[in-house]
């Protein structure tokens, strides 16, 4: 009976344990799908694991599968004839730009409304002083510089103090744009925006502050290295003093609005939102689809979604540093970029449009994305149409496009790697399938090793530097071994 039961059991695995086998071996063999189109755990192995280039890790091949099933995406859309220059989509994926460029209309009104500010104001604000302007001529000297180095520089500004201390006036700024070495003030005679006091260095700031109007120090030494500061007279900087206090009077309205908005809709940060930002981080891709709030406030909240969606308008470079921040850093950054999620729900709801030259900036900026990508893919919707005949035939096309081109970007490193834009991609994304398989990331990343280490050591050893001696090698006789005798 035991014998029949064990062959038994081995018809039933040998009957239906072909299914069960390939269900499994199917999902472990995926990475990731999109509109459709598989990323295999080879495929993506075999693009990482032949990139001697690229770092070997499993965030380096998670981040390649989702360029990889971007590009699905855009080649499914381009196959079946998807307008990529529809307005809707433009406005979806062109997202930071028309934000910004709204808000700078919704600006403008607010300035409007604000009324600016007058010369005799200005001129009042100049002789009043709480908020004052600056020239200065900087020598650099590195902490570290040696005494000797000091010296030179020393010697090197004081020349330039005698050349300032004969020529007043409007050749201090000729004299800045030629010897000054801080870049910021350099291109613009020296001149600092003009601030209340403290927002400089201490040395630089007590010595500033006591100049009149027309006054120049001598050379005042701080840890940027050796200053020369000159406070001009009203009379030469009368409009560009009155649009700096313009420009603060205006940050300093902006920061009261956005606060006023918080405190009226009663802003609250949640608990645990440095948590879930520090989760959200790494994971970009999958919080856009998370709902859960990092903030509330009356009629809305703000949620991960809403932060992944900030994050991917930021520098990555930004992006690199918040999880690495404390809990009180991130809750106030949660609370900024909420702020800005409900100054823009007011900038929507006071109806404000594109105007034609926004559209035609924001249509250039998209038009430019789309040019590049299908440039790098040698792909365009007319070559799709001359070249397949159903949508089927046209994204199977457009994805062995896709493959090539991603062959070249990321294992041989011979064309530009280029994402889709995130915002292009989201939109592309809209109503289709897009999925990552993290146990099949996982197999690729393992096979990734395995390619990487047989192409090591099937590499040549690198040259050394050594050259062999010409002619056949020395034979040593059996009395060479003796020490020879004096």
């Amino acid at each position: 009976m035991r014998r029949l039961g064990s062959i038994l059991a081995a018809l039933v695995l040998a009957g239906c344990g072909g299914g069960l086998r390939d269900a499994f071996s199917a999902h472990a063999e995926v990475a990731g799908t999109a509109a459709g189109q598989t990323l295999s755990v080879e495929r993506l192995a075999t693009l990482v694991g032949k990139a001697q280039r690229i770092p070997l890790r499993p965030d380096v091949l998670t981040g390649v599968a989702n360029v990889y099933l971007d590009y699905a995406v855009l080649a499914t859309a381009l196959g079946h004839g998807r307008n990529l220059h529809d307005s809707s989509l433009v406005l979806a994926a062109e997202w930071p730009l028309v934000a910004q460029l709204k808000w700078e209309q919704y600006h403008a009104r607010l300035l409007t409304a604000r009324g600016k500010l007058t010369p005799a104001q200005a001129d009042s604000a100049f002789n009043e002083g709480s908020v004052r302007l600056f020239q200065h001529i900087l020598v650099r000297v590195p902490p570290s510089a040696a005494p000797i180095v000091g010296q030179q520089k020393l010697k090197e500004i004081a020349g330039i103090l005698r050349q300032a201390a004969t020529q007043r006036g409007f050749n201090f700024g000729q004299l800045a744009k030629r010897y000054s070495e801080d870049p910021g003030s350099k291109v613009r005679g020296g001149y600092l925006p003009a601030t209340p006091r403290g927002q400089f260095v201490p040395a630089f700031d007590s010595a500033a502050w006591t100049l009149p109007p027309g006054a120049m120090t001598g050379i005042v030494r701080t840890p940027f290295g050796f200053h020369i500061i000159r406070r001009p007279p009203l009379a030469e900087v009368r409009d560009s003093f009155r649009v700096d206090v313009e420009n603060a009077r205006s940050v300093r309205f902006d920061s009261l609005f956005v606060d006023s908005l918080a405190v009226q809709r009663k802003l609250r940060i949640e608990s645990g939102a440095p948590a879930l930002v520090r989760q959200a981080v790494p994971q970009i891709v999958s919080a856009r689809e998370d709902k859960r709030p990092l903030a509330s406030f009356t009629g809305g909240a703000f949620r991960v979604k809403d932060l992944a969606r900030w994050l991917l308008a930021l520098d990555p470079n930004d992006v690199r540093g918040v999880a690495t921040a404390s809990d009180a850093q991130l809750t106030q950054f949660v609370k900024l970029l909420a702020q800005r999620d409900m100054l823009l729900a007011e900038v929507d709801a006071a109806g404000v449009k594109l105007t034609d030259k926004d559209w035609g900036q924001v249509r250039t900026e998209h038009d430019s994305s789309v040019a590049r990508l299908q440039g790098l893919l040698v792909l365009t919707p007319q070559l799709l149409n001359d070249s397949a005949a159903t949508p089927a035939a046209r994204v199977q096309l457009a994805m062995a496009h896709v493959d090539r081109y991603l062959d070249q970007a990321v294992t041989q490193g011979t064309a530009p790697f280029y994402p889709v834009p995130p915002f292009l991609a989201s939109a592309l994304r809209e109503g289709t399938s897009w999925s990552l398989n993290q146990a099949g990331i996982t197999r690729a990343y393992e096979a990734a090793q395995t390619m990487r280490a047989a192409d090591s050591a099937g590499r040549p050893a690198p040259p050394t530097g050594l050259k062999r001696a010409p002619g056949p090698p020395p034979i040593a006789s059996p009395g060479d071994s003796k020490p020879s005798r004096p």
